[in-house]
């Protein structure tokens, strides 16, 4: 792991973690800054996946942004006020962080400034020379969304995408970190589907040999799920929803307290701070990196009052997460 643990970032998480033990007891103080931050590079996406809203968006840029992708002003506003105190910089959150030709700067400079870094991508924009540069930039771990082993499956909810260029980007990835000795880690991704179930274990033997470091299957969020839903596993097991007894799907029921909203923020294309990535909507910002600094937005009387409503999943997006 690459990130510089410093005596700040240190002082820093365990603040946060206190903070976050004192919360399930009901008192909401924050006296720390973000243990971790994802910023989003793009807001934009090639695909058409059907349960996002920037794929149903069609290439279009999500409300509330003034543009496709985040402005280098806003960048290095996020990197001088979260660095002495973050340990992690996640580069992603609803568009595609490829489409961002300044992505490979922006993970070398939070490298140097000590960081762990990760990028999540449907790897369509992955070329052999962006595997190398990001290799080259320091890139800590990134993450190929790959939902399927044959095209069928994988177009199936990656509408607009290829698998091939899947493949194509975990050889690459795994070429460059052989070239220059990179430590990075090259997670593959895959959301439980039905119209995947049947490639699970085939996946799970293929993964090293198509050059992925380890693979990792996630369930799916899903809208509109209560009568059923065609991309719901058949399994229920591997479903964040499950089927009650007036017939209906109603989502699990997890344990209380959210950890993300007390170590970490996001920071969208145009600097709005957000509580965390459920928040597609921005309906729940904070304010704005370029008018506020951060530990004043993280610290503000609408971050006190999304945490507090948080613990007890009062917010519409806490009753549809799956932390």
């Amino acid at each position: 792991m690459s990130v510089v643990l410093t005596k700040s970032r240190c002082i820093n998480a365990l603040r946060c973690y206190a903070s976050y033990a004192l919360s399930l007891f009901g008192a909401v103080r924050v006296r720390h800054r973000p243990v971790f931050v994802s910023v989003e590079p793009s807001a934009v996406c090639q695909l058409r996946c059907p349960e996002c809203p920037v794929g149903q968006a069609n290439g279009r840029r999500q409300p509330g942004t003034n543009g496709r992708f985040m402005p280098r002003e806003v960048w290095l506003r996020v990197l001088e006020q979260t660095a002495p105190w973050a340990l992690t910089m996640q580069f992603y959150f609803q568009g595609e962080p490829l489409l961002n030709k300044d992505l490979p700067q922006m993970i070398s400079e939070a490298h140097e400034a000590g960081l762990f870094t990760i990028v999540s991508t449907n790897a369509q924009a992955m070329t052999e020379a962006t595997a190398q540069a990001l290799a080259d930039a320091g890139l800590d771990r990134i993450i190929v969304s790959m939902d399927g082993l044959t095209e069928g499956s994988y177009t199936a909810y990656r509408v607009g995408g290829s698998i091939e260029k899947c493949k194509q980007a975990l050889r690459w990835l795994h070429e460059a970190k052989e070239r220059t000795g990179s430590r990075m880690t090259v997670e593959l991704q895959c959301l439980r589907l039905r119209t995947n179930e049947k490639e699970w274990g085939a996946l799970a033997r293929a993964y090293r040999h198509m050059g992925a470091d380890r693979l990792v299957f996630k369930t799916a969020q899903l809208y509109d799920y209560a009568e059923g839903h065609p991309l719901m596993p058949s399994d229920l097991r591997y479903s964040r929803y499950i089927q009650g007894a007036d017939g209906k799907y109603h989502r699990r029921k997890r344990s209380r307290g959210c950890l993300r909203v007390w170590s970490g923020a996001v920071v969208t294309a145009n600097g709005e701070v957000l509580p965390c990535c459920y928040d597609k909507e921005h309906a729940y910002a904070y304010g704005n990196i370029m008018e506020a600094p951060m530990d004043e937005l993280f610290g503000n009387g609408k971050a006190a009052a999304f945490r507090r409503a948080a613990l007890y999943e009062q917010h519409g997006i806490c009753k549809e997460c799956w932390r």
